[in-house]
């Protein structure tokens, strides 16, 4: 759309009476979205990337900047890039105008990072919650008791951070369970229930704009947008958080595929592929496996007949393995097989290019991690998909929570007033 057209791209014929307040607004949004990828700017780099003339260009800077969204800098004649001629009018994204919560509610953790509206971490705080194999109810923190951790890990790391309540514009949830357009997991999963606990109620008073999201999904979204992602540079990917359980987010031809009630990447049809038989994740099964070998009678002087097998993880497990101990290498080697097996699977059902690994068990175990990358190169299948370990750590999950916080906070940024959040 050209500055004069008077029509918005997608409007009928019968809408040429665009109004002046409404081609504004588009023009704003313009300009608001070329300051977020930008650092110093001046209005010549904004009318090259529009194609806007300067006096709307400067009219839109200046209301941007009474709105509270950016900042006038020093003119480039104190800067020093200017020798002669009026000196060009410098603007800023207004970074701590307000700031954004990446909140990350595992089933065994708690973890809250405060950014501000570049992404750039400010403060993070974290908690831990005892992890147990699903069924033993009576050892889980229960929802007011998860719900009060949630909050109070947001609150130490808004405090961490150094800013008001009020600063807060945007919190971004993940949680280990489909959602849907209202932040609610079904109802038909106790551990859905659990782990999504109410968080969008809990959490509507504290910001403008509250999310819950599944965190596989924001792990790929984060693969996708984040420096050193691994899907930055193909089309379709898989990002497969592995840990207690296993949890997919699609990322098909560019796009986060979420399905109609949020569960397009659950993995529960694994109950009906053979060789694999649940969606049970890595770390669970390498105890529960590791737990019947003790049981069972291996070698008690071998390290993983040493183990106490009330209290082993998944960690030692593999360092078994690393050490040579046979039947923590055929837990290695069968963890890798399924593993395989599942991506096989997904490749064939959705031709992906890539999957990429991420969660607590590709930290502990990542040997099983290349031993199924080595099984899935070896076989035959003409869609076998490329398996890679993320890059981006254990920060992957809220990374995903920090930019879908901030492409909320884009998307209705002219509706938001941030001029009493945050110093200029």
């Amino acid at each position: 759309m050209t500055e004069g057209s008077g029509k918005v791209k997608g409007m009928g014929e019968n809408d040429v009476a665009t109004s002046p307040q409404v081609l504004r607004r588009v023009n704003a949004r313009r300009v608001l979205e070329h300051a977020w990828q930008a650092g110093a700017f001046t209005a010549a780099d904004v009318m090259t990337e529009t194609g806007l003339t300067r006096s709307t260009v400067i009219g839109l800077c200046d209301e941007l900047v009474r709105m509270g969204w950016l900042t006038e800098l020093e003119d480039a004649r104190a800067f020093g890039t200017y020798t002669k001629g009026r000196p060009a009018r410098r603007y800023s994204l207004r970074e701590r105008a307000a700031v954004v919560v990446g909140l990350d509610a595992g089933y065994d953790h708690v973890s809250a990072t405060v950014a501000d509206l570049r992404g750039t971490p400010l403060a993070r705080r974290s908690a831990s919650i005892a992890a147990v194999e699903p069924g033993q109810t009576e050892r889980l923190a229960d929802a007011d008791e998860r719900r009060a951790l949630a909050r109070t890990t947001v609150e130490e790391a808004r405090r961490a951070a150094g800013v008001a309540a009020e600063d807060v514009v945007a919190i971004a949830v993940a949680v280990p369970a489909p959602v849907d357009a209202d932040g609610a997991s079904p109802a038909d999963d106790w551990f859905w229930n659990l782990t999504n606990p109410g968080y969008a109620e809990l959490f509507a008073g504290d910001a403008e704009i509250v999310v819950v999201e599944n965190d596989a999904n924001l792990a790929a979204i984060a693969e996708r947008s984040a420096p050193g992602g691994g899907g930055r540079d193909v089309d379709s990917f898989i990002a497969l958080i592995v840990g207690e359980g296993l949890g997919a987010g699609l990322m098909i031809d560019g796009r986060l595929v979420r399905g109609r009630r949020g569960g397009a990447g659950e993995l529960r049809f694994l109950d009906h592929v053979d060789g694999v038989g649940s969606p049970d994740g890595l770390a669970l099964l390498a105890r529960r496996w590791a737990s019947e070998a003790v049981h069972a009678g291996v070698d008690p002087d071998s390290p993983l007949g040493r183990l106490d097998p009330r209290a082993l993880d998944e960690a030692q497990v593999g360092t078994a393995a690393l050490a040579g101990d046979p039947a923590a290498v055929e837990i290695v080697d069968r963890l890798a097989a399924r593993l395989a097996r599942i991506c096989l699977v997904l490749g064939d059902l959705l031709d992906v290019d890539r999957i990429i690994v991420s969660g607590a068990a590709s930290r502990s175990l990542p040997m099983v991690i290349d031993a199924a990358a080595r099984m899935i190169e070896e076989s035959a299948d003409p869609s076998a998909p490329e398996l890679r370990t993320s890059m981006l750590g254990e920060g992957c999950v809220t990374a995903g929570a920090i930019e879908h916080a901030l492409a909320a906070v884009r998307a209705r940024a002219l509706d938001l007033r941030p001029t009493a959040r945050g110093a200029a």
